[in-house]
């Protein structure tokens, strides 16, 4: 299952989206908190949604493989002698042992190291050792690897746990429409890292769903982002909001006179010359955007797909559950928030980030798969200040004294996340997105 992109429709809609009725009401910290609603949560949305698996340049020939986890679950990405990617229960039939341990690497067979049972890149069956001990036979249909649905869609493989789910096109539903024309089939991964992060999965989601937290724990972004004029979109599963980039916010009392030294860098990294700049500091968004248009070709890029805002703003995408999107014209940076096995309080904070390589450009390696624990690592700057301050939220979030979330408007995108996780839970979900 694979959606591919239609020329004709490429454009990105720019136009402004419903804004359903949410309501006001507390939302229950026990959402976050408790061992029981996580139960839920693994019952009827991780065990039914279609999930991001791994991106298609790390399988890219046959008998490449990839392992990726949701919950307790380990799941086996393989690409086949026909050059589809499969999804695999990544557990070998005969004593439970995993059939592949390492993160990834090249295969010509599935073999399981603790007795040597073999599947081939279909997931079948196909050699096990001293066969005829077994009196009770080793059918090929009971006991091969145990296949999940699976599609592709912008370079990424997804899969869905349910045996019996519905089409990746209609749970994606708006996003190839949206995000087709900064063909992300062709940016390369350049960071791949997991931290485990103190807090719930949504606790996470929900940092990067506002901007209203902009002016308390990101004051350097004020000078790059209007955190105030930002168009939020409130779609059936998945939403967005768009940020005007390089540009100061309104909340800074004395707008400078000169360009502030964070739109001076990015100006740089395109070939503009900050000191020639002899407009004003509001002008600047559109003198990068008429640069950059103007000069696509010298930059080798082809931006011919995307509108002008485009080329310097973010168009936040929040696809449901668990992925968050900050593009760009010709880089974005993925967040993929995955549940913790067993604790409530904690959770996989996977971040990668992609760029496009300029047109004549050699591509760049793959990077190596890290894994770490809070605070080993720098994320840079601003995703250092969101790590330090998630698990005091989570911690807070355990208070006797502490009832729930008081949401306010400009914070709607978590109210409708939460509408849309409460749907899925009750049963009350279209399939459609």
């Amino acid at each position: 299952m694979a959606i591919t992109r239609v020329k004709e429709s490429v454009m990105t809609p720019a136009e402004k989206g419903p804004e359903p009725e949410l309501g006001s009401e507390l939302i229950p910290k026990e959402r976050y908190t408790s061992p029981e609603f996580m139960q839920l949560e693994w019952d009827k949305v991780w065990s039914k949604s279609w999930l991001l698996g791994c991106r298609e340049e790390e399988i890219p020939e046959v008998g490449d493989y990839v392992t990726t986890e949701i919950g307790n679950e380990s799941l086996l990405i393989v690409r086949g002698e026909d050059m589809k990617a499969r999804v695999f229960y990544n557990v070998c039939n005969h004593r439970g042992n995993q059939v592949k341990f390492d993160k990834g690497g090249n295969s010509k067979t599935l073999q399981c190291a603790y007795h040597f049972w073999e599947y081939d890149l279909t997931g079948t069956l196909v050699n096990v050792p001293d066969e005829e001990d077994f009196t009770q036979g080793c059918p090929k249909d009971k006991l091969s690897l145990k296949e999940i649905p699976s599609g592709t869609w912008g370079g990424f493989v997804f899969f869905n746990l349910d045996q019996n789910a519905g089409p990746m096109e209609d749970f994606l539903g708006i996003v190839p429409e949206h995000l087709d024309a900064y063909h992300f089939e062709k940016m390369r991964m350049t960071m791949d890292v997991t931290i485990e992060w103190d807090c719930n999965w949504k606790t996470s989601v929900d940092a990067f769903n506002e901007v209203y937290h902009v002016q308390c724990i990101h004051p350097e972004l004020l000078y790059d982002n209007d955190d105030v004029n930002v168009q939020i979109d409130l779609y059936e599963r998945h939403n967005r909001y768009l940020v005007p980039f390089h540009t100061v916010s309104p909340r800074v009392d004395e707008q400078p006179e000169e360009v502030p030294p964070i739109i001076a860098y990015q100006m740089q990294a395109i070939g503009m010359d900050p000191e020639e700049f002899t407009g004003r500091v509001p002008e600047i968004r559109l003198a990068m955007q008429k640069y950059k248009r103007e000069n696509q070709e010298q930059l080798g890029f082809d931006y011919s797909d995307l509108n002008d805002d485009q080329l310097v703003d973010d168009y936040h995408y929040y696809i449901y559950p668990n992925l968050t999107l900050n593009t760009f014209a010709d880089r974005m940076m993925l967040f993929r928030q995955r549940p913790h096995e067993t604790d409530p309080n904690k959770m996989y904070y996977d971040v990668k980030m992609f760029t496009m390589i300029p047109k004549g450009q050699p591509v760049p390696e793959l990077p190596d798969h890290n894994q770490v624990k809070h605070g080993e690592i720098s994320l840079g700057l601003v995703l250092d200040q969101d790590s330090v301050n998630l698990p005091h939220v989570q911690k807070g979030m355990n208070s006797e004294a502490y009832e729930g979330l008081w949401i306010s408007h400009q914070e709607r995108r978590i109210r409708h996340m939460h509408k849309t996780l409460m749907d899925d839970i009750n049963g009350e979900h279209a399939n459609d997105a």
